[in-house]
């Protein structure tokens, strides 16, 4: 006695039964769904590392950028007195000896 599988009237569910008795369609299928989703480089994994690189290299554009204009700020301190006095009267609230200061808080 011989078992046979009965396919449904569909003719597109026919066809796609017809379809995965092909041994090497249903290989192929079962390889990609591995590959595709449970492997330990599945594409899902590459998406979401891909992304990950997207953002680190976008930290990295504006971090090297910072770091040119803090460079050139430095660089123009070293160079230049008043620039330095400047700086120091600003953000240190230094004065000389002869001098008062007056904050004015907006």
């Amino acid at each position: 006695m011989k078992f046979r599988l009965r396919l449904p009237k569909n003719p597109a569910l026919r066809r796609a039964l017809r379809a995965l008795r092909n041994k090497y369609l249903l290989t192929t299928l079962v390889f990609a769904v591995w590959i595709g989703f449970f492997d330990s480089n599945s594409l899902i994994d590459r998406l979401s590392l891909n992304r990950q690189i997207a953002s680190l290299e976008r930290d990295v554009a504006y971090y090297t950028a910072v770091v040119k204009e803090n460079s050139e700020r430095l660089d123009e301190l070293k160079t230049d007195s008043e620039k330095l006095e400047k700086y120091a009267r600003e953000h240190y609230l230094m004065k000389r000896a002869n001098e008062d200061i007056f904050i004015v808080v907006e």
